[in-house]
């Protein structure tokens, strides 16, 4: 039985009582031998923080300690205020339902990277699997019990998880807890502060209920994010969704993808060269200068767009020699390509902003950098694929490029099966949003549509992380990684589609970037900023008008009905089309002083997008503090945010057992002793040096 119990909370003297409920759930099986109860665990702490004393031989004094923790089962709760109370349960769960490590418990943690860090000297450990050091994705005790994170598999944060939540409602109690203040085992906690601690683990709770419930089973919910969505496309692809005659379907897709291959190891190092993310940066013109009357446009669905409308590697790859110009621009024409090339004396020709990012060339000799993006350079060693070249081409001049390693590909569009899985995921996420009973049904869409093009850029080759008593790395083996990638018999994705896809994203962006050029003042990924916007509609309807003809021809291809497939419409009626120019925001006042880095000002609201400051804290700080007026004045080189208002955390992990005494905010004497934790201590955010860019900005105003 589940039910989600709020207002109470249970001790360990009641988990027999707990147990014998929850065990009629029975057991759930997958589709190896693996068992699991099919009871829903969600574990959590609090913890608080110190500087104690350093014991001899010890040059660190950070301390911290466990004063709660929290254990849901089937949505109620049972809190211990010391480890020797949760070893206790957990080794009665253990005895009480009999598990082995073929029939597990499954506990989830939000964020067990935390967590991992606290319980890792209580348990013997069977199998611990990390995506990197210190960052447990989950870990299996030798006696059954399987913890597992959920935050990777959701990638929201508990006050978002519980925003996620249709049928058992339970929501994120936010701003009751005090971590400033030192609170031990001893102290007593409020009723709110209790409360603040046990819905922690019932939003937890309530979203893996409703995951088990659409899943139909526990054992089915992934590990990962991502994990849902290679599912959806893998069985779309391989079993054509289940359909009967599944092992014909099987068969043709496994003959497909054995024709997509990574011949070796250079290939495939060449390939991750070539991969960049999203385009992210500021134009000299307006950087550190505050804009008015700014707008802003986005492609929707900008990758899903991709893959749906561009042609794609459709074969295995070959190098081949490139004996004139003519010859090089038909390759480029007709071929995926990519290669290894050498420029010298690289120049920008477009002056509002530049393309190559400094981090991609693996050698730069006399580079000038704007914020991390070469403005010109007597030589750099970089690789490429075609469709970086040809914005290079068009931005940059250069006297020389040595072109090397020239690797090409047959192109064409993606597989119907995932063309397919991508135009119903669209629809689904355009048709159900905002229709009452369909919120789980939207937001599986959306999630799955998200996460389609960061399922196909997944590393091949990779090293393990280990954990026995502490962390490792076992360099991976790249031959065998590979070779054990092209003979996967589950292998229905190419690792070339998502460096493409990206590339074409690129591209699409800069086709705005260069249309804007002295209005241009920004760009993220799918999103460009601009003064005069309506010196440049023109321009948008003119594009918007080509991702329908690029789709019209993709669907001419396949035999799909355009107007059916690519023009869903809202609950209101409202078509939303796929890939286009969308005006999504106008900024009375606009700032920025470099990627992922910028202030706006619009409707009497402040905002802030800076990496590593939490805008909940920081925009209150800045207006008590501040008028808007100055707030915009002082984003500029040295701009802080003090640690009380940054939300900015420094994690200090301590691997050495620590004891001693501490008083807690009453003044009541507790006596720790504890095998790991982390120290977390609020850290300021200060902008660092900029004086590079500002010297090229001091350049960039004097020459232009």
């Amino acid at each position: 039985m589940f039910k989600i119990v709020e207002n109470e909370y249970y001790t360990v003297n009641d988990l027999d009582k707990i147990l014998n409920e929850s065990q009629e759930n029975g057991i759930c099986k997958t589709t190896t031998k693996q068992e699991y109860w099919n009871i829903i665990f969600a574990f959590d702490i609090e913890t608080t923080s110190f500087i104690g004393h350093a014991l001899k031989g010890d040059m660190n004094s950070k301390r911290s300690i466990m004063y709660i923790w929290q254990l849901a089962i089937n949505g109620r709760v049972i809190v211990g205020r010391e480890w020797s109370e949760f070893l206790y349960c957990m080794n009665t769960i253990v005895e009480f339902l009999g598990t082995t490590k073929d029939r597990r418990i499954i506990v989830y943690v939000h964020n067990l990277a935390f967590e991992f860090q606290y319980i890792r000297k209580l348990f013997t450990w069977k199998k611990v699997f990390a995506i990197d050091t210190r960052k447990p994705i989950y870990a299996i005790t030798d006696n059954g019990i399987e913890f597992r994170c959920s935050y990777i598999l959701t990638n929201y944060s508990l006050a978002k998880l519980g925003e996620q939540l249709k049928k058992y409602k339970v929501s994120k109690m936010v701003g009751d807890l005090d971590y400033s203040i030192i609170r031990t085992p001893l102290t007593p906690l409020t009723d709110k502060e209790m409360q603040y601690c046990i819905n922690d683990v019932l939003v937890v709770s309530a979203y893996i209920k409703e995951c088990a419930e659409n899943e139909r089973s526990l054992a089915r919910i992934p590990y990962t994010a991502t994990g849902y969505c290679r599912r959806y496309v893998r069985r779309n692809c391989l079993y054509k969704g289940g359909a009967k005659h599944w092992r014909e379907q099987f068969q043709k897709y496994h003959n497909f993808i054995q024709g997509l291959k990574i011949t070796d190891e250079a290939e495939y190092l060449q390939l991750k060269r070539a991969f960049q993310g999203g385009y992210t940066h500021c134009s000299a013109n307006y950087s550190m200068t505050t804009s008015y009357n700014v707008d802003s446009i986005d492609f929707t669905s900008s990758y899903p767009y991709c893959l749906l409308s561009e042609l794609y590697p459709m074969g295995t790859g070959r190098i081949v020699t490139i004996h004139s110009k003519e010859e090089l621009e038909y390759y480029l024409k007709y071929y995926c390509c990519v290669f290894d090339c050498e420029i010298f004396g690289l120049e920008a020709t477009f002056k509002y902003e530049n393309y190559i990012s400094d981090s991609k060339c693996y050698e730069s000799i006399d580079a000038v950098l704007n914020n991390g993006r070469i403005q010109s350079a007597l030589s750099i060693k970089t690789t490429l694929t075609n469709i970086d070249f040809e914005i290079i081409r068009r931005t940059y001049k250069m006297k020389k490029c040595n072109i090397y390693n020239f690797r090409i590909y047959e192109k064409g569009y993606l597989p119907i099966e995932i063309i397919e899985s991508i135009i119903k995921l669209y629809q689904d996420k355009t048709t159900l949003k905002g229709v009452e009973g369909k919120e789980q049904e939207y937001q599986n869409a959306k999630a799955l549509l998200n996460a389609i093009y960061g399922m196909m850029v997944t590393d091949i080759v990779r090293d393990d992380i280990i954990y026995t008593d502490a962390w490792g790395i076992e360099k991976a083996e790249p031959k065998k990684q590979i070779d054990k990638y092209n003979r996967s018999r589950k292998r229905f994705n190419f690792y070339a589609w998502g460096v493409f896809c990206t590339a074409y994203a690129r591209r699409n962006l800069w086709t705005g970037i260069l249309e804007f050029g002295k209005d241009y003042i920004y760009a993220d990924t799918d999103s460009i900023k601009s003064v005069n916007f309506k010196d440049h509609v023109n321009f948008v309807e003119k594009y918007n008008r080509t991702c329908e003809i690029k789709l019209r021809r993709m669907c001419k291809h396949y035999n799909l009905d355009y107007e059916k497939e690519l023009l869903p419409k809202t609950i209101e009626g409202e078509i939303n089309p796929l890939g286009v120019f969308d005006h999504d925001g106008h900024y009375e006042r606009f700032k920025s002083i470099g990627a992922k880095r910028y202030m706006t000002y619009a409707n009497g609201k402040l905002s802030i997008t800076i990496s590593g400051v939490n805008k909940k804290t920081a925009i209150p700080f800045l207006i008590d503090t501040y008028s808007i007026d100055d707030c915009f004045l002082i984003l500029n080189e040295g701009f802080s945010v003090p640690a009380e208002a940054s939300g900015k955390l420094t994690h200090y992990y301590i691997d050495n057992e620590y004891s001693g005494t501490i008083k807690d905010y009453n003044g009541v004497k507790y006596n720790y002793h504890a095998l790991s934790g982390i120290y977390l201590e609020p850290a300021e955010y200060e902008i660092g040096d900029m004086s590079k860019y500002l010297e090229f900005l001091k350049g960039y105003f004097y020459t232009k």
